[in-house]
């Protein structure tokens, strides 16, 4: 007989056990504004720039879930095509490039929905309990981390060409996202430790 999936509690879960459609609201807006701070962190690059989002992108996925991360990420995307300056470097999804592209439609586009999906393969992994050991953690981080690429890099081989978009769009961002999975790999598993102290009747 074939079981169900049943998600574990989250780390959101954990810090905020009250339920409600406001809570997962503010969770979500929240976490789309993290996003959003994070693309301000930028080093221009051509044809994409090194921004925070990446780690802020798979921390929400893995504290939130697979739904509320992907609906935090949509939050951001819907953010930026009402023209608020959420992506990097303070552009919105009708920005146009130097290419003449729209931010949504550039060398950028498949990153972005490589974040919903990574959003949505981190924040399932992290409901199996992944985000509780180092380990798994970093394990998690680097398959949400290969799903951008996967997206990142395709779209960006369809504009400029495959040797091209793995120069330009793979290889500059490995060490920086290797530094991020370590933080995140650290970070999880240590707050959970800090809310099985400070809430220590709390079902994990």
């Amino acid at each position: 007989m074939q079981q169900s999936f049943s998600p574990r509690l989250t780390l959101a879960g954990a810090v905020f056990p009250q339920t409600g459609l406001v809570r997962d609201a503010l969770l979500v807006v929240g976490f789309s504004a993290l996003i959003a701070v994070s693309a301000r962190i930028s080093i221009p690059m051509w044809p994409v720039p090194i921004t925070g989002q990446t780690f802020a992108v798979l921390l929400a996925a893995a504290v939130l879930g697979r739904t509320r991360g992907v609906a935090a990420l949509l939050a951001y995307m819907g953010e930026g095509m009402l023209g608020l300056p959420v992506f990097a470097g303070g552009a919105n999804a009708w920005t146009v490039s130097a290419s003449g592209a729209t931010y949504l439609f550039g060398s950028t586009a498949g990153y972005l929905a490589g974040f919903v999906a990574a959003a949505f393969v981190t924040g399932w992994l992290a409901e199996l309990g992944w985000d509780r050991s180092v380990w798994r953690a970093a394990l998690a981080m680097v398959v949400g981390n290969l799903v951008i690429y996967a997206f990142g890099v395709s779209w960006l081989a369809a504009l400029i060409g495959l040797e091209r978009a793995v120069n330009f769009g793979l290889v500059p961002f490995l060490l920086g996202d290797i530094i991020k999975v370590v933080l995140a790999a650290l970070a999880l598993p240590g707050a959970w430790r800090l809310v099985g102290r400070l809430r220590p009747h709390q079902p994990q």
